[in-house]
């Protein structure tokens, strides 16, 4: 019998990285901790002294997700011009295309369970990127650009359209050519919809 040991310098970063790979390889079903663990090289139990089981793993790299989602949000709003179309259509393009760089991510996390059961953080963070589109909308409506009304009811059309959207060009329900210029047609809609 080989003996594997437990330690493996982080394990954690290197469980979550082996993860995410067997996640967009294989998809979420295919992972196992045991696998995991002998791919890394590590003890059978090793993973369950940082992880409980998949699903707090599966948690974990959604998580994960959420906060790089959320990085490339802020780079996007960062270099976007000022005015709320400008800053809309950045958003836009982030979300889209951490979507498309890191599809199993993302259905992994639209696939996130955020009930009550849930860990505080992933809850915060699922609802982070509707938030930041209502305060988006909050601030618009503060110059003029943005018509009236409770910034979470205006923004809502416009999270379902833009995360509709990312979803069908994850799931190849698209044509390549609208997955490359649709979205300009979607922000346009959207900003339509947003008008005063």
């Amino acid at each position: 019998m080989i003996r594997r040991p437990y330690h493996h310098g982080d394990l954690p970063a290197e469980l979550l990285a082996h993860a995410e790979k067997t996640v967009r390889e294989k998809g979420a079903g295919a992972l196992s901790l045991r696998e995991l663990a002998r791919d890394i090289g590590v003890s059978p139990g090793a993973p369950s002294r940082h992880f409980r089981n998949k699903q707090a793993l599966l948690d974990t790299l959604a998580l994960r997700g959420f906060q790089r989602l959320a990085a490339a949000r802020e780079d996007a709003l960062g270099s976007a011009g000022g005015t709320f179309a400008e800053r809309l259509a950045a958003m836009a393009r982030a979300y889209l295309g951490f979507a498309l760089a890191n599809g199993a991510l993302f259905d992994l996390m639209c696939q996130a369970d955020t009930g009550a059961r849930t860990a505080p953080e992933l809850r915060e963070a699922a609802r982070r990127w509707p938030g930041q589109l209502a305060a988006l909308v909050a601030d618009g409506q503060s110059g003029g650009e943005v018509r009236t009304g409770a910034p979470e009811r205006v923004a809502l059309p416009v999270f379902a359209a833009l995360h509709g959207y990312a979803r069908l060009a994850v799931g190849g329900a698209l044509p390549a050519e609208l997955t490359e210029h649709g979205l300009d047609d979607v922000i346009d809609s959207v900003l339509q919809g947003c008008r005063p």
